[in-house]
């Protein structure tokens, strides 16, 4: 039986049970376990909604998710190279090599050979594209406000501190050779 969603009709002894038995419920492994309850799948869920929510507020700007991502990473890390982008924003190489190329006929960066490397290629981001962030900024400042308007300084905190412990945890798996 799921356990109701709305916490505050519930008795302090049934939320206590329901928060010692979140974990569990959680895990897959679990007979009782409840997908509604797995972080994984909320993640998913709610990146999916964030992503299809973006890729609206970006279309109105003649932007894509993956031109944005990469952007505002060269906009922060300016210059860097493709690898450097592909790895921060969690996306195959040869995709972003075709993201930067893009962002490169559309006079938003630079591409330039690496002097220390001649197989690294370096993204410096142009004053175009320097405007480009900050337009792009702006259309995902209205959506974080949508979404975190009623969250605290303390929650955005806690949430941003988990999802980065997460992150390096699974970042530390081993990889297997994906073809």
């Amino acid at each position: 039986m799921s356990p109701p969603r709305d916490a505050s009709r519930l008795t302090s002894g049934r939320k206590v049970r329901l928060l010692a038995d979140a974990k569990r419920r959680a895990d897959p492994s679990f007979p009782d376990f409840a997908l509604a309850d797995s972080p994984f799948y909320l993640l998913v869920r709610t990146a999916g909604q964030y992503e299809l929510a973006m890729a609206n507020a970006l279309r109105d700007i003649g932007m894509d998710l993956p031109s944005w991502r990469a952007l505002m990473i060269v906009h922060e890390h300016s210059p860097t190279s493709v690898s450097e982008i592909a790895a921060e924003s969690v996306t195959r190489l040869s995709t972003m090599t075709r993201v930067v190329q893009r962002l490169e006929k559309q006079g938003f960066v630079k591409l330039a050979q690496s002097e220390a490397d001649a197989r690294v290629t370096q993204v410096s981001i142009t004053p175009s594209g320097e405007r480009a962030a900050l337009r792009v900024r702006q259309v995902a400042s209205t959506l974080f406000s949508a979404a975190f308007g009623n969250s605290t300084a303390v929650e955005i905190a806690a949430l941003n501190q988990m999802l980065r412990r997460l992150h390096g945890t699974l970042a530390e798996l081993p990889k297997r050779n994906a073809k």
